[in-house]
């Protein structure tokens, strides 16, 4: 795999900029008033050191100079005025002391203001955004963002800013002191630093391409490490651990590479510009000598004491920007990445219906519907569904559903059955609008799911995942998750429900056992009860099963299914299962393959037929 091909070039060039106004205007937003002191303080500290500098020339001029002279003829030395221009100097140099000191604790108290609501912003903002985009995106490569570029733009923000600010500053004061004394020496000096310029625009150009390349690979590396970690056990129950490790020594080699391209670069920097500076302060002290002693240029002892100062000043805050540059182009191409996961376009949402539960009817729900003249219909939540000739495709290539019609009444039981890939989560995906059909209709109790707000519609739906996911706190606060105003009592018979109760009250703490976001010491299939438990407790008007006890044993599914058929009564509900003895009471089986709908009916009619769904039943055939 050749590195440099995994950058798109042209997208490198010319971002650099419009990141770093994007990011100060983010910086200034987050604290008008610390932003605006912390500028203050730092243009009095450049100032202070260069006046400080400059102040030399007065020194030696105008009291050590006169005091030699009267040491010279033998007369008593007045010390009071050069005592007096001392400490004139040493309160400029504290003013500058003081002023750095300031700015470096603002910025540092900015950065963290910043970190935070930059976390906040893009915490909300990945919540708004579509399932597509998290399944056509790394989960890692997600992280990385909002891990490792936040860290390194906090960084910038709190150290390499500073630090580039007053080195710009200072350089710019510098000048003006420089011209001020000599503007002939001061274009000597130009000539010898424009080479230096030169090369920090070399180096500075190739970093900032390889550090761009870094952080993507990075991120890869963050991604692949996540996957391989969520498949452990699958990995070494394949003894796949060589091809693991293969695929992680390649990730790891091309980061390497980009890691050390870029750090190969940024590296050279500060030496290169150090010895300029060092070889401009023997040029000037050689031609400003020359140029004193000759009466080439109107130059005093003092002067070309302070210009050899402001010349060590003036090699230095470019040795610094240099330096800095490199952190600061890292977190760029950082900031740039946070950027663009905020640019990126939250899920779209023009439904107007919404939800509400019966304040006089316990468990039931209405669907507010706006009219015409303003006034808003309420419409009881039936859980009548239709899908009508749906078709569906992730990509325009490839089509997943062909012609679906679905017509689940009100309390029907609809089974999915088919292999994987025929189209059966992706049926459950329509009916939440995670995706949007390409043609065709689905229909809620005669309503457009697309008039219906998302979040509204997703209220009605009860749903148990595939994946279990808890989440970190008691085995009371998950199975609560479901419901938040659901009280202790209605978290016990949904536990009890779902029989999740048996082994609960086995725990030592019970309902107050603390489990992490991997279930700590929980089963599979206790995690999976928790699961249903969470979704009985949501008591919505139509649940959604996929693949909900394909984790269970045999055992425990017998358990669940009792309690599963005394809460999906009178409740519209769609099933997808491996185990065809799940749903074998359904009222509605339809049996996919390949997006397409090829038998429909109940247990009974599908076996009189002998077809696909009778093979499967009797072992002819399994389901891949």
């Amino acid at each position: 795999m050749i590195l440099d091909q995994t950058i798109n070039k042209t997208a490198v060039k010319g971002h650099h900029s419009q990141t770093l106004g994007r990011l100060l205007k983010l910086v200034i937003t987050t604290s008008p008033a610390m932003f605006i002191i912390s500028t203050i303080t730092i243009i009095l500290a450049a100032a202070s050191n260069v006046i400080g500098t400059l102040f030399i020339e007065q020194l030696i001029n105008n009291y050590i100079t006169p005091l030699v002279k009267e040491v010279n003829k033998g007369q008593t030395p007045n010390f009071g005025p050069l005592a007096y221009a001392i400490a004139v100097m040493f309160g400029i140099y504290a003013i500058g002391f003081i002023s750095n000191y300031l700015f470096t604790m603002l910025m540092g108290v900015l950065a963290q203001k910043v970190q935070f609501r930059v976390r906040n912003e893009m915490f909300s903002h990945m919540e708004s955004l579509p399932i597509s985009y998290f399944d056509q995106n790394d989960y890692g490569d997600i992280m990385s963002r909002y891990t490792n570029d936040i860290d390194t733009l906090m960084q910038m923000i709190s150290q390499s800013i500073p630090q580039f600010t007053n080195s710009v500053l200072t350089l710019i004061f510098v000048v003006a002191a420089m011209f001020l004394l000599s503007w002939q020496l001061t274009l000597f000096s130009f000539i010898v630093f424009a080479l230096s310029f030169g090369i920090v625009r070399y180096l500075t150009k190739k970093s900032s391409h390889y550090f761009q390349i870094q952080q993507k690979k990075l991120g890869q590396i963050n991604g692949y490490n996540e996957e391989m970690l969520n498949g452990l056990k699958v990995i070494k129950v394949f003894s796949h651990e060589p091809e693991t490790k293969a695929g992680f020594d390649e990730y790891n080699d091309e980061l390497r590479k980009a890691s050390g391209r870029a750090n190969t670069y940024a590296t050279i920097l500060f030496p290169i510009m150090g010895n300029m500076g060092n070889l401009l302060y023997v040029l000037i002290a050689f031609v400003g000598g020359a140029a004193a002693i000759n009466n080439w240029a109107p130059l005093s002892l003092g002067a070309i004491a302070s210009f050899l100062q402001l010349s060590k000043m003036f090699s230095m805050p470019i040795a610094q920007i240099s330096q800095q540059l490199n952190s600061i182009v890292i977190a760029l191409a950082g900031a740039r990445r946070i950027f663009q996961l905020q640019d990126e376009h939250s899920e779209e949402d023009d439904g107007v219906v919404t939800i509400s539960r019966d304040k006089k009817v316990e468990g039931l729900w209405n669907w507010n519907v706006p009219q015409k003249d303003g006034s808003v219909k309420k419409v009881p939540v039936r859980g009548h569904i239709i899908f009508d000739h749906v078709n569906f495709s992730y990509i325009p290539e490839k089509q997943i559903l062909h012609d679906i019609s679905i017509n689940a009444k009100p309390g029907m039981k609809v089974a999915l059955v088919g292999e994987t890939g025929a189209g059966k989560t992706t049926i459950s995906n329509m009916l939440n609008r995670f995706y949007e059909i390409d043609s065709g209709t689905i229909t809620y109790d005669g309503i457009p799911i697309k008039k219906i707000k998302k979040d509204d519609l997703r209220q009605s739906l009860s749903i148990v995942l595939q994946e279990t996911h808890l989440f970190a706190g008691t085995i009371m606060d998950n199975i609560r998750f479901g419901n938040p105003d659901a009280s202790d009592d209605e978290v016990y018979q949904a536990a009890k429900l779902s029989h999740a109760d048996e082994f609960i009250h086995e725990l030592d703490k019970g309902y107050d056992t603390v489990i992490d976001g991997d279930g700590g010491d929980l089963s599979q299939g206790q995690m999976q009860l928790l699961s249903i438990a969470r979704a009985m407790i949501a008591d919505e008007p139509v649940m959604i099963l996929d693949e909900a006890t394909s984790s269970i044993d045999t055992r425990t599914e017998k358990m669940v299914q009792s309690g599963m058929d005394n809460l999906l009564a009178g409740r519209t509900s769609f099933v997808i299962a491996h185990r065809l003895s799940t749903i074998v009471n359904s009222d509605l089986i339809l049996v996919l393959d390949h997006g397409h709908i090829i038998e429909a009916g109940n247990h009974d009619e599908l076996l009189k037929e002998k077809g696909y769904y009778y093979e499967l039943y009797t072992g002819k055939k399994e389901i891949q």
